[in-house]
């Protein structure tokens, strides 16, 4: 593929961070190299689009944060997924769902 990198849709990367954070706490650039890791490199996260995404997600209560130190002894923001993050995921997750079906279906239709 020439280019790596694809634009996300519309709370995509909301779905991404909360998935990302259902398996364990993690610093901001943690997320975003486990989304691309798990992606084997097709998304890329830009820190213009992960960090507000961030921060919408905590005041909406949907995660939490506290500072820590990182692998590498640098201060870092760790976040964590709350019970309303939970419920979230679990929302987003099938939404997604009937969205990708109904796009599978008009692209083998078109």
């Amino acid at each position: 593929m020439a280019n790596a990198r694809t634009d996300l849709m519309q709370g995509t990367l909301e779905l991404l961070i909360l998935k990302t954070l259902s398996r364990d706490s993690m610093h901001g650039y943690g997320i975003a190299q486990r989304i691309h890791q798990a992606a084997d490199d097709l998304l890329k996260i830009e820190d213009g689009s992960l960090y507000p995404a961030l921060y919408r997600m905590e005041e909406r209560g949907w995660i939490t944060s506290d500072w820590g130190v990182s692998e590498n002894n640098r201060r870092a923001k760790f976040y964590k997924l709350t019970r309303s993050g939970r419920k979230q995921l679990d929302a987003e997750s099938v939404n997604w769902e009937r969205i990708s079906q109904a796009i599978s279906r008009i692209l083998q239709t078109a």
